[in-house]
């Protein structure tokens, strides 16, 4: 019950982080309309589960998802990525080249092998993107993300972690934030315009 007591709010916290976030760079209530002022989440260049590394550079004129999470997360990340993967089937080829990427707040546990078997189980345009220790912290600041270590009854631990995806535009920007739980439509409507996709 405390753990998930915990989790509860890291989470409103995190949300609250965001929102401020938001609010100071310009974007309305929808998460859709507005411009950043200031820069949100890069440049990064962090270890792909695919190999290799993802540069934020070589991302220039592409929308793309940001999320953090780990792997042994038992409720949020699973249903997440369950939800995003039905994102992908109802935009069809819209959402061919869009790709979302899944920063581990657990590099201890979710190595480059881990990450990929993990995240394939969803949908092959899911890229995990595995920070060293030293690098975790600074990308997370950078993204105003929260994680928390928290130990376990049974001598392990899990993370508490911000909980919502970042949509950012193709040139870099941070234009919209899906929220855990939110109602398929406004998740779907976010995507749609992200992607130039009319709403049906």
């Amino acid at each position: 019950m405390k753990q998930k007591t915990n989790l509860s709010l890291v989470l409103v916290a995190a949300a609250a982080i965001i929102a401020a976030a938001l609010v100071t760079f310009g974007l309305s209530g929808s998460g859709t309309s507005g411009k950043l002022t200031a820069e949100f989440g890069g440049p990064f260049r962090l270890a792909s589960s695919n190999g290799g590394v993802v540069d934020s550079a070589t991302l220039k004129g592409k929308p793309y998802a940001v999320y953090f999470g780990f792997t042994h997360c038992p409720e949020v990340c699973p249903t997440t990525m369950a939800e995003m993967t039905t994102a992908y089937e109802k935009l069809g080829d819209a959402a061919r080249d869009f790709q979302t990427f899944f920063i581990t707040v657990d590099p201890e546990r979710d190595t480059v092998e881990f990450l990929h078997d993990y995240l394939m189980t969803y949908d092959k345009r899911f890229v995990g993107l595995i920070p060293t220790m030293a690098e975790l912290p600074v990308i997370a600041r950078n993204f105003r993300a929260v994680y928390e270590k928290v130990p376990t009854s049974d001598g392990s631990y899990t993370m508490n972690h911000t909980a919502s995806v970042y949509l950012f535009d193709g040139d870099g920007k941070l234009v919209a934030t899906l929220g855990y739980g939110e109602p398929e439509k406004a998740r779907m409507a976010k995507l749609r315009k992200l992607l130039g996709v009319p709403n049906p």
